[in-house]
């Protein structure tokens, strides 16, 4: 009887921790099914005293938000996956009533953690994942920006300097956006702008006749090396030999135009120009 006893308590134990885990750790069931994506890490934050919050780029599902339970344990299941600019491939749980998934598994397929303990290159990093962050909505499926952001850190990884790479990537933003302004004559009397010194605005590229006061000149270099970056890949361009300022001059106004469209300033841009030099 004592036998008989000991095993129902036993089953009811298991059968009760059972329960706990389901509730809990959200094992699968119909209306939480597992999806598996591979992905890019943006940021992540601790979360608890064990977890993590997770900001991810998902090739098949876009950007999304979740949890990693015991990621910052010492013998965490997740290692190094959960790391900036980590490429892995993801299983996750996601509820219709809940903003946050639940990462399950991460399996790790390249990492770009070394190249980023050069501190350029994590600032770099930094303001990449603060761009795509703010252009892209949650759950927003974007193939072409995970593969440019794909394309870009790789560069990095291969030892590009950083303006190039940086130029591309805010050039690439602003088209994929659909705010990219026709880069060959101007937005106001249609006047080509080729040979012509213009100026560039939210509203797009102006002649001189009809620059507005406070708006910014852009170079004809910097023009030229836009047209070229609507054409031809990164690797291509990396063999050119460009003027420094005219990257710049790239970088700097597709920045300005990201800005102007999310309507707030780019904390890491500000923290790249407190570091003269960091991101030359």
């Amino acid at each position: 009887m004592r036998g008989s006893l000991r095993c129902d308590n036993y089953i009811h134990l298991r059968f009760a921790a059972r329960v706990r885990w389901v509730l809990t750790v959200g094992a699968p069931t119909t209306s939480m099914p597992v999806r598996e994506s591979e992905a890019l890490i943006l940021r992540s934050f601790p979360l608890g005293e064990a977890d993590r919050l997770v900001s991810f780029l998902s090739r098949s599902e876009g950007r999304m938000r979740g949890v990693a339970s015991g990621a910052r344990r010492t013998k965490s299941r997740f290692g190094s996956t959960l790391e900036p600019f980590s490429y892995v491939r993801m299983w996750f749980y996601e509820r219709q009533t809940r903003e946050l998934v639940r990462i399950n598994q991460c399996e790790l397929i390249e990492s770009f953690l070394e190249a980023q303990r050069d501190y350029a290159v994590s600032l770099a990093f930094a303001l990449v994942s603060e761009v795509t962050e703010a252009v892209l909505g949650e759950h927003e499926v974007a193939e072409p920006n995970f593969r440019l952001l794909l394309v870009i850190a790789r560069a990095i990884k291969a030892g590009a300097k950083l303006p190039l790479p940086l130029a591309y990537f805010a050039f690439w933003i602003v088209r994929l956006g659909g705010w990219m302004p026709a880069l060959d004559r101007c937005s106001r009397c249609g006047a080509d702008v080729h040979n012509a010194r213009a100026s560039m605005a939210r509203s797009g590229l102006f002649c001189p006749n009809c620059t507005l006061p406070g708006q910014r000149t852009i170079s004809q270099e910097a023009l030229q090396l836009a047209r070229r970056m609507a054409s031809e890949k990164l690797e291509r361009l990396m063999k050119a030999n460009f003027a420094t300022a005219a990257i710049d001059d790239v970088k700097d106004h597709m920045l300005n135009l990201v800005e102007q469209h999310i309507e707030k300033k780019l904390q890491t841009r500000k923290m790249t120009a407190d570091e003269p030099g960091q991101l030359k």
